[in-house]
């Protein structure tokens, strides 16, 4: 991973979280990523006084976007929690129901969009440049697969 990209990664996701700090403010006129992060603590302090915290269950797909959306909840001062014998990529949280509808979800969705374009740009340079420069998709044949066809199933961590 050159540097250079990751810098402009961390900058990306730095202004993301700062357009949702202040949705009214460009960019350009956002303070530092504390004082955003800030600002949406004190947003959350007061939809709380108005809009009780509700228990939620956010399901996520992998573990990048689990590892993401906790840290955000973190960043915030939510307390992420699952319950015994729920999925790992299960993450439950007491969150006021218009800070998840306004801020969070919408700040997470656009967080996970940025990382994960990047993490597949990422793994399709290594494979590149370490298996195979092809990227293309498979090729796809008409007809059904014949009854002996074996599967196998992809191991997931």
């Amino acid at each position: 991973m050159e540097n250079n990209d990751y810098q402009r990664l961390i900058e990306k996701l730095k202004r993301i979280e700062a357009l949702y700090a202040d949705r009214a403010a460009t960019v350009g006129e956002k303070a530092a990523a504390d004082e955003a992060c800030e600002r949406i603590r004190q947003r959350l302090a007061e939809f709380v006084q108005v809009d009780p915290p509700v228990e939620y269950n956010f399901a996520l797909r992998n573990p990048w976007s689990h590892s993401l959306f906790v840290a955000l909840l973190r960043r915030y001062n939510i307390r992420p929690y699952r319950y015994a014998r729920q999925r790992y990529t299960t993450v439950m949280a007491r969150v006021p129901a218009r800070f998840v509808r306004e801020t969070l979800w919408p700040e997470f969705v656009e967080l996970n969009r940025t990382l994960q374009s990047y993490l597949t740009e990422e793994t399709n340079r290594v494979i590149a440049e370490s298996i195979h420069n092809d990227n293309s998709d498979v090729e796809v044949r008409s007809g059904q697969a014949l009854p002996a066809t074996s599967t196998m199933e992809t191991i997931e961590s």
